[in-house]
């Protein structure tokens, strides 16, 4: 077994090093485990890249690996790895599982038992990395409630998009718009039968070839680009007591958002989609547990894996994140392999 851990740290807007960190037994009720992959969160790991992370908040209020404020820090939230060591009162039955962590990248990490989800054995590690956004996909079903025959638009294509496009494309809405102004998200979402169209140019051509233009517009908008201007759009496309989910984190990024007019008199209904708790009207039936059943259900039906377009190590990190930065037309899930 290896001495020491390869881990990857944010150091400053546009930083990052690669720290060599010796690897600590476990201790009592502690795994150690070994990493296969860790996917890469574009959207909150750009605002961790480019400085936008707002200074107030943690990054996450429930993960304990997230808590961190300020550089330089790790971050990582999808992690896939197999359990090479325990520590004392640790059923030896742990020894050889796959597991899945919200843990930084890094090529080993010590969690304690609690932290770690089991991988079901029918389901490979590449569509195993996918969990933590499958299950906010998920979470964003369950907030936006789509309804049998309702017309419903989702707004950005990254990978939480996509994931929650492969969703909305199994049940019978009359329509289901996807807005990404990059060609290969389009194609991808095209194949779960969504209309798409690119929001800079057309969107106004699409709403004269679908019901969006006739009285009542949308019921369902999401919003997914990570862009808050796109709000904007979103209350276009609305119409009488439309419900509009906001699923991006914006960081520190703002703009003007116009609740005059019709968006006034529409009654719109804007709900904030956020997946570290389970909204109020679902926590007396649905738990984490529940939820992790489903996401995992999800995996099996999507198989996630087929979004990977790029793999790489630890060492090639600065070239994947400045890609992702300055080139994010190229790339749908990046993963590093270990």
């Amino acid at each position: 077994m290896k001495n020491s851990a390869q881990q990857l740290w944010f150091t400053g807007p546009h930083q990052l090093e690669i720290r060599e960190q010796q690897i600590s037994k476990p201790a009592a009720g502690e795994l150690l485990v070994e990493v296969i992959c860790s996917a890469i969160s574009a959207g909150t790991e750009m605002l961790v890249y480019r400085g936008q992370l707002p200074a107030e908040i943690a990054l996450d209020a429930t993960i304990e690996n997230l808590q961190q404020q300020g550089y330089p820090l790790q971050y990582g939230y999808a992690s896939v790895g197999k359990v090479i060591q325990s520590g004392a009162g640790v059923d030896e039955s742990w020894l050889g599982k796959n597991v899945f962590a919200f843990q930084p990248h890094a090529s080993h990490f010590v969690s304690r038992i609690e932290n770690v989800i089991i991988i079901p054995t029918d389901i490979a590690a590449e569509d195993a990395v996918f969990l933590a956004n499958m299950e906010t996909a998920v979470n964003l079903i369950h907030d936006g409630k789509p309804l049998l025959g309702e017309r419903v638009v989702v707004l950005g294509q990254g990978i939480v998009g996509l994931l929650l496009t492969s969703l909305l494309g199994q049940l019978p809405l009359t329509d289901l718009l996807v807005a990404d102004k990059w060609p290969l998200r389009r194609e991808h979402a095209e194949k779960f039968g969504a209309n798409t169209f690119d929001p800079l140019i057309d969107h106004e051509r699409i709403a004269q070839q679908t019901h969006l233009n006739a009285v009542q517009g949308a019921d369902l908008i999401y919003e997914l680009t990570g862009v808050p201007e796109a709000l904007n759009l979103a209350i276009d496309l609305s119409g009488f007591h439309s419900r509009i989910v906001i699923g991006s984190w914006y960081g520190v990024k703002s703009a003007p958002v116009y609740l005059g007019g019709a968006a006034h008199r529409n009654r719109l209904q804007i709900i904030t989609s956020q997946v570290s708790s389970i909204a109020p009207d679902l926590s007396g039936r649905w738990d984490k547990a529940r939820r992790f059943d489903v996401t995992w259900d999800m995996i099996r039906r999507i198989k996630p894996s087929r979004f990977i377009s790029q793999r790489s190590t630890l060492v090639q990190a600065q070239m994947i994140y400045q890609q992702l930065d300055q080139q994010p037309e190229a790339l749908i899930q990046a993963l590093f392999v270990y």
